[in-house]
């Protein structure tokens, strides 16, 4: 895929500038009647809020346009009870990757009304049908942890986006912004720094390690 201007990974672009990518996103989609942008990164490095900034100026700009969450794909508890997975839960082992891929080749193939899952964060559970996606929107921005992830299942994923974004913060931010967000759940300093650590941070480092080279790298 092109680059867009961008240099390559070697070269990264400093902030997440939602205007210019923005920008680089309508370039690159042209007149394309539906064109999927993946936005990834480990958990804490800013997809949810760089995505809602990019939508917003989308709309601004009179483009049609959704965010398209991969947390909606969250296995239940229970389902992760069963499996032994609920220490891990936000692992890629704990998602419907299946579930996914369908979901977004029936988005690719622009189906009518297509209805999405939401995670709500509030209650920990992924609400579904939650949203839905018309036929009529042209820019989807996808966003999610492992959407560019080399290792099977998320593999299948390869080739399903018009263009990839990436997240580059380093682990030391990471830690802090992940310590932070446990302690707005209501979290002591003590519970929040485990939960960062036990599960956030290895999640982080295999995002890292192990994700395919992106179109486009921002580095936070």
């Amino acid at each position: 895929m092109a680059r867009l201007g961008y240099p390559p990974r070697a070269g990264r672009q400093r902030g997440g500038e939602p205007a210019t990518l923005a920008h680089a996103i309508l370039d690159r989609a042209g007149g394309a009647p539906r064109f999927m942008v993946a936005i990834a990164g480990p958990p804490g490095a800013g997809k949810s809020t760089l995505a809602e900034a990019v939508l917003a100026r989308m709309l601004e700009a009179g483009e049609t346009a959704a965010i398209v969450p991969m947390d909606g794909f969250h296995f239940d508890d229970i389902v992760l009870e069963a499996r032994g997975l609920k220490p891990r839960k936000g692992a890629p082992e704990t998602f419907d990757v299946a579930g996914l891929l369908v979901m977004l080749r029936r988005l690719g193939a622009r189906e009518a009304d297509v209805a999405i899952p939401v995670f709500d964060r509030s209650i920990e559970v992924a609400r579904a049908g939650a949203a839905i996606v018309p036929a009529g929107t042209r820019i989807l921005l996808v966003e999610g942890n492992y959407l560019l992830l080399d290792e099977p299942p998320w593999t299948e994923l390869a080739g399903l986006f018009d263009l990839t974004v990436m997240l580059d913060v380093p682990l030391e931010e990471l830690e802090s912004r992940l310590v932070r967000r446990w302690l707005g759940h209501g979290f002591d300093e003590t519970g929040a720094m485990d939960k960062a650590l036990s599960n956030d941070i290895p999640n982080a480092r295999r995002v890292v390690a192990a994700s395919r080279p992106a179109d486009i790298v921002l580095r936070s």
